[in-house]
């Protein structure tokens, strides 16, 4: 049996599901559910000091001393060690089209307002080509990514957003950042998406310390970070400290922008997958992309104790555990 909570801003409407067969329940009612009940959902729990009393298949990006055990759907690999479920596709679809519009709001002297709801990708691009009425011509952009799916979506849409000749998009793989950082080529272009998949320390790609030597010289003007490793030691796009959000897209940084140097922003949103952002349905194209990713793993689910995807992300997290009571005990 499968319940979902009822909730009136879903891309799939609670008719479809019930017709299916599913019971819904009320919103916010998984902690009542009785334990040998699994909860599946994407991330950010409400913050509390109550145990969990279930197993939990999510988007966790983290472990802790958690009391039960966590799947964490961000480590959920098969047998070639390939990721089941990412977002990565519409996560750069989106974080691809904000940039541009970032940069032609500076071009304007303003400042990018709240994202506006779209109902699906279509009417995203429609809606943002009519907005950059041609600005988009003349931009520069650099991606470096190691989410194939990321990549490829930034390439699909900055190309219908008028970027289409490789003068216009540079992409650079792991071949190119093997010498390590930091980058003078990201300073000399006008919009830096980062898409990578860090998983162990690295060069920063750019630093603050860079931009402030070049001073004026400076044509980077947008970094539209789409990995979002603000709280990664690791994080090789150290410049912003925060992530942003949808109503305050892109935010300054310190002096990199003033009178005597050109204005400077970061986008940093960790959840570009929703945009358009609620209250109106998430992106069905999203929504039923990431439905279909995991589904052939949840289905396995009841054997989890033989299935690789579900022992390794299980061993991982007992791993982790170990850690941190090892951490919390020093």
């Amino acid at each position: 049996m499968l319940w979902f909570h009822s909730e009136a801003r879903r891309s799939v409407w609670s008719f479809w599901r019930r017709r299916a067969g599913c019971k819904l329940v009320e919103n916010n009612s998984w902690p009542t559910a009785p334990t040998t009940v699994t909860i599946i959902g994407l991330k950010e729990l409400e913050e509390s000091t109550d145990p969990l009393l279930h197993t939990l298949i999510q988007f966790a990006h983290c472990y802790k001393n958690q009391a039960d055990t966590l799947y964490d759907l961000e480590f959920l690999t098969d047998t070639r060690g390939r990721r089941v479920t990412t977002f990565g596709f519409h996560a750069g679809f989106a974080g691809a089209a904000a940039g541009p519009l970032a940069l032609s709001s500076q071009k304007n002297g303003e400042k990018l307002g709240h994202l506006q709801p779209f109902e699906n990708d279509a009417a995203m691009v429609a809606s943002i080509n009519q907005l950059l009425v041609g600005s988009g011509k003349g931009i520069k952009v650099l991606v470096i990514g190691a989410w194939e799916d990321a990549e490829e979506a930034q390439l699909i849409s900055l190309g219908k957003l008028g970027l289409r000749s490789w003068d216009d998009i540079v992409k650079w793989d792991m071949d190119k950042t093997a010498k390590g950082g930091p980058f003078q080529e990201i300073l000399n272009i006008d919009i830096f998406v980062n898409c990578i998949y860090l998983n162990s320390q690295i060069p920063s790609f750019i630093t603050q310390d860079r931009i402030i030597t070049v001073g004026p010289q400076r044509k980077l003007s947008i970094i539209v970070d789409i990995s979002c490793d603000k709280t990664n030691p690791f994080n090789p796009t150290p410049i912003c400290s925060i992530n942003t959000t949808f109503p305050i897209v892109p935010v300054g940084v310190g002096n990199l922008s003033s009178a005597e140097n050109p204005m400077f922003s970061v986008v940093s949103i960790d959840h570009f997958p929703s945009f358009p952002p609620p209250p109106p349905p998430p992106p069905r194209e999203a929504s039923k992309e990431f439905s279909t990713d995991p589904l052939l793993s949840l289905l396995e689910f009841s054997n989890q104790q033989t299935v690789c995807v579900w022992t390794d992300v299980e061993k991982l997290f007992t791993e982790k555990v170990v850690t941190a009571i090892a951490v919390v005990g020093a």
